[in-house]
């Protein structure tokens, strides 16, 4: 994991107090906006509805064009909290502004989630109706993605994130489907199914397969090695040849040979939680997943934004080179920076007194954001700290015929007056 990037004190401050502010201020205004829904769709392809949440960012306003990368939850009622808290803590510096669905998996989960029919498990009948993934595939490919992005405004840009069976599907996803997701993170993946049929399909597919762009993110949990057989670790678990040890033996087999053997392009990377059970493995497993597949998302050289030095034509080099990278990795033309950290930035810069650089931030989010309101809520500040109440009204006007908020509307007022 890289390091996390330092924030100046002033900035920190600044922006946790804005977004204090804007809560409190523009509460009214949120109510009228669901931001969070459970929803649910018939799927020709299964033959039932098929129940799902959506949130959307902490930023989402509808007269705004921006578009968010989505990503999908398997067993996403169960999991919910764990992606919303990940989420909540780590988007701007480690990840961008997204659109989070979450799938429900509660009826037919085995059937859904498992790639392959089997009859047996574990040296006894297995009675639960398997090997659905295709039917699910197809149900989430015709019918579950064109509806999330006919009706919320997403990207192309996709993560796919599952457990357990779960997990198995995610992989299976990623070898056989492609061209769904650009990032996929299975959380202590089932790949001792049907006898590891999947983890030896995988060697042959993986050696042909091209997947540059694409990232996969695998953990193990190996607390619960120890839960019957203290004497096995991870040492030498790959000399005990029991059924009790196969679903571990199976993830540590697979990620060594992508880790070996795997030179397609493949961004992968995987980890072994020492201390986590199966059921406590996808909380730091969806934060550790995400932080690897967006690790191209943090910014260069952080810390010339904050070095009082660093000239007006070398922060544009900085952005233009971060808008480069954003863009070759979402697949589209995207912004270098988030609008509040725009509007941070400036911020900072008005506080130390370097006037020129906090206009340029403002005016690359007016750039970049056309139809936000922060900046031109920011740029009322930068007026006003010049004395010049003309054009600190013309910005007032222009969020407030953007917002249609009581706020600015109240903040036009108070400069008229």
């Amino acid at each position: 994991m890289k390091n996390r990037i330092q924030m100046p004190l002033a900035l920190i401050v600044f922006m946790c107090f804005n977004l204090l502010v804007k809560a409190q201020a523009h509460h009214k205004e949120r109510e009228l906006i669901v931001t969070d829904l459970v929803d649910s769709i018939y799927s020709n392809v299964q033959k039932t509805y098929r129940k799902f949440w959506v949130k959307l960012p902490e930023n989402y306003n509808p007269s705004s064009d921006s578009k968010y990368p989505v990503v999908y939850l398997l067993d996403g009622f169960a999991l919910k909290n764990n992606l919303v808290t990940v989420y909540d803590n780590y988007w701007g510096h480690y990840m961008p502004h997204m659109i989070l669905v979450g799938l429900s998996n509660a009826t037919n989960r085995t059937f859904d989630l498992t790639t392959s029919e089997i009859k047996s498990r574990h040296g006894a009948a297995f009675s639960a109706k398997t090997g659905g993934a295709d039917q699910f595939v197809r149900f989430i490919e015709s019918e579950l993605i064109p509806h999330i992005d006919s009706h919320f405004p997403t990207t192309t840009h996709r993560t796919l994130i599952g457990h357990s069976y779960g997990g198995l599907f995610t992989i299976n996803m990623l070898l056989n489907h492609a061209h769904l997701f650009n990032n996929y993170i299975a959380i202590d993946p089932s790949l001792d199914w049907d006898d590891q049929k999947l983890l030896k399909q995988c060697k042959a597919i993986l050696a042909s397969k091209h997947l540059e762009n694409k990232s996969l993110f695998v953990s193990l949990a190996a607390e619960q090695l120890h839960m019957f057989d203290e004497s096995i670790t991870l040492e030498n678990i790959k000399q005990d040849q029991s059924e009790f040890t196969l679903f571990a033996r199976s993830i540590i087999e697979f990620s060594e040979f992508v880790s070996d053997e795997v030179t397609n392009g493949l961004n992968f990377s995987w980890k072994v939680y020492p201390e986590d059970l199966h059921g406590t493995v996808p909380l730091p497993s969806i934060r550790d997943g995400l932080v690897h597949v967006f690790g191209w998302y943090q910014f260069i050289s952080p810390q010339k934004y904050n070095n009082s030095e660093t000239t007006l034509s070398e922060l544009n080099q900085l952005l233009k080179t971060q808008e480069e990278i954003y863009t070759k990795n979402f697949g589209y033309s995207s912004p270098p920076m988030l609008e509040e950290l725009f509007v941070g930035y400036a911020q900072m810069f008005f506080q130390t007194g370097q006037h020129e650089k906090a206009r340029l931030f403002i005016n690359k989010a007016i750039e970049y954001y056309p139809n936000g309101t922060e900046a031109y809520d920011a740029m009322v500040d930068y007026y006003q700290t010049i004395s010049d109440k003309t054009n600190a009204i013309k910005c007032a006007t222009k969020a407030y015929e953007i917002s249609k908020s009581t706020y600015h509307k109240d903040r036009l007022d108070a400069l008229k007056n």
